[in-house]
């Protein structure tokens, strides 16, 4: 997917949120210089001058739980599940609702304002669960620090979601996130993201269970 203003991940996240978005920005500095360098430096196809959003990777990191051999795992057994164990490809109205679900919940964990930090935490609780909600909780603490401290405002913005598997208790997606980044008294930043995303039904509302970047 392409980006408009950089991309919005980052591997960790620090406990202290000014040393997380310099850490951010010297990266994609880093990644502008090795692009100009050439393929015999063994970097390709990055475009100089692009930088990540502070804030995005910050909250990004939130999401990008899974490592590349548990997603490669689902993958696989993606592939190995019969077609007619698979709702998504008979079902309409079943995988109409757990789109509309996790586009919904994703749009309002990955976003807050200054003075709605604590509406989207509430919200996170509502509809995350399991190593996702886990994981939210024990970070989102710098998110409120740094919104509060840089005046930082995100807004996330699903623009299309694919259920891959679909069971009766349990769905896999594929997501694509628009986000716009705002520091006050500078220029809105916009940015992509994709993200894979496994939900189970809980009683009558399906929650997030595990977020990873692909």
């Amino acid at each position: 997917m392409r980006q408009r203003g950089g991309t919005a991940t980052m591997n960790g996240a620090t406990t202290d949120a000014e040393e997380s978005a310099d850490a951010t920005t010297t990266d994609a500095e880093e990644s502008a210089d090795a692009a100009s360098a050439g393929p015999e430096e063994g970097h390709t196809g990055v475009t100089p001058g692009r930088r990540r959003p502070r804030a995005l990777g910050v909250l990004l990191a939130l999401a990008l739980l899974a490592t590349g051999g548990a997603l490669y795992a689902e993958g696989r057994q993606l592939r190995d599940t019969p077609a007619t164990a698979n709702l998504a490809l008979t079902d309409a109205e079943a995988t109409a609702r757990v789109t509309g679900d996790i586009s919904d919940a994703l749009g309002k964990i990955f976003s807050y304002a200054p003075g709605s930090t604590a509406v989207t935490k509430a919200a996170a609780q509502e509809v995350l669960a399991g190593k996702a909600l886990q994981q939210y909780a024990a970070l989102f603490g710098q998110v409120e620090r740094q919104s509060a401290d840089q005046k930082l405002t995100l807004t996330t913005q699903v623009v299309r979601a694919g259920v891959i598997r679909l069971t009766g208790s349990s769905a896999h997606l594929l997501v694509f996130l628009d986000q716009v980044y705002e520091r006050r008294g500078r220029t809105a930043t916009t940015a992509s993201a994709q993200l894979a995303v496994t939900a189970e039904l809980r009683g009558e509302h399906w929650r997030i269970v595990e977020i990873g970047s692909t």
